[in-house]
């Protein structure tokens, strides 16, 4: 067990360092002056230069590639000189250096995702701003999939081959054909302005808003419906058609016709027996949808204005912000990695044959 679990984290830590450097390189090479940026187009050269050493982007592309892997490495090695981009600086880096050397020294720190173009804020103090919005999206967007999901597809299973049957089988097939950002559209037209004095629900909107009254800032829950029933649209999809077809092929086993040719109650076969053992795979697949929907909200966000992680990464493209989108997306990564990591271990405690 203790090799299967060393085996799954090294391909985790093989994955992430695979997404780090195919996003360090795809923006990096895209055309643009960070420096200009940060200081304006008026700004002089003299300024440029000092910019462009502090971010280290007077070396080649190795040398910068490198150094933004020693900022994102927990354990990294600095340079004393004040003038070298990877000096450490205790309000840059945080947490401390434990082994110092003559012209160096190794530092234990958290990763430094680097600052903002724009705020010259911390990216992470940025993202993990904008996190827990985007948790409470993926989060109540998988318990409608997960509550309604399985609820329609065992009312699938139960009345097979009739109209209820049908109509659930097309909702779901229409379900994973229509792209997210095509539904949140029409959710946010009809529910949103057509029937919002009846729903009372508006078409944009965040987890966090300011009261006109001036008490501050407050939760409103509304916002966080139709955004939730987008993102959910597809994982309720599967969960229907997974939790129709696993009841079926349960109910075609041996032991469930001897149940029933006992003379077993059918609400008794069903809910004792039948579902207990159709609800497994629903259930292992839904724990693997969760990074998907962090992953995939960034297009709800933008139609809602729901101010989570993909609402960052769409302000930070148009205003060429790369910090914020190359740490933005390396936390979705982690998050993806993270979880699907957690499930792989729960499959190989749960079934030994996955371990081999």
């Amino acid at each position: 067990m203790l090799s299967f679990i060393i085996r799954r984290l090294s391909y985790g830590f093989l994955v992430l360092l695979g997404v780090l450097t195919v996003v360090f390189f795809i923006f990096n090479i895209l055309p643009g002056d960070p420096a200009r940026m940060m200081l304006g187009q008026r700004a002089d050269q003299e300024a440029i230069d000092e910019i462009n050493r502090e971010l280290g982007l007077d070396k080649n592309l190795f040398a910068q590639y490198m150094l933004y892997l020693n900022d994102l490495s927990p354990i990294s090695y600095h340079s004393k000189n004040a003038q070298d981009a990877s000096y450490y600086s205790e309000s840059k880096y945080g947490g401390y250096l434990f082994l110092e050397l003559e012209n160096s020294g190794i530092a234990l720190k958290s990763p430094y995702l680097r600052k903002s173009y724009q705020t010259k804020k911390n990216v992470s103090s940025i993202l993990f701003e904008s996190l827990p919005e985007t948790a409470v999206l993926a989060v109540a967007a998988i318990l409608i999939a997960s509550f309604f999901g399985i609820f329609l597809g065992l009312l699938s299973a139960l009345q097979k081959d009739t109209w209820i049957d049908r109509l659930l089988l097309f909702i779901a097939t229409s379900g994973m054909a229509l792209p997210s950002f095509f539904v949140g559209i029409i959710f946010a037209w009809v529910f949103g302005f057509l029937l919002s004095d009846y729903t009372g629900l508006s078409m944009t909107g965040s987890l966090y808003e300011v009261d006109d009254l001036g008490r501050g800032e407050y939760i409103n829950w509304a916002n966080l419906v139709l955004p939730a029933l987008t993102l959910g649209i597809r994982p309720l999809a599967v969960v229907i058609q997974l939790s129709r077809n696993s009841l079926l092929e349960v109910l075609s086993k041996d032991y469930i016709r001897t149940a029933k040719a006992k003379g077993l109650s059918s609400s008794k076969l069903i809910f004792k027996h039948a579902m207990q053992n159709a609800l497994n795979p629903v259930i292992t697949a839904i724990s693997g949808m969760f990074a998907s929907l962090m992953a995939g909200a960034v297009f709800v966000e933008i139609i809602f204005s729901w101010k989570g992680i993909g609402w960052e990464i769409v302000n930070a493209l148009e205003k060429y912000d790369l910090p914020i989108v190359m740490g933005s997306v390396l936390i979705i990564a982690v998050i993806f990695v993270c979880i699907n990591i957690i499930v792989d271990i729960l499959y190989g405690v749960l079934d030994p044959r996955v371990r081999i």
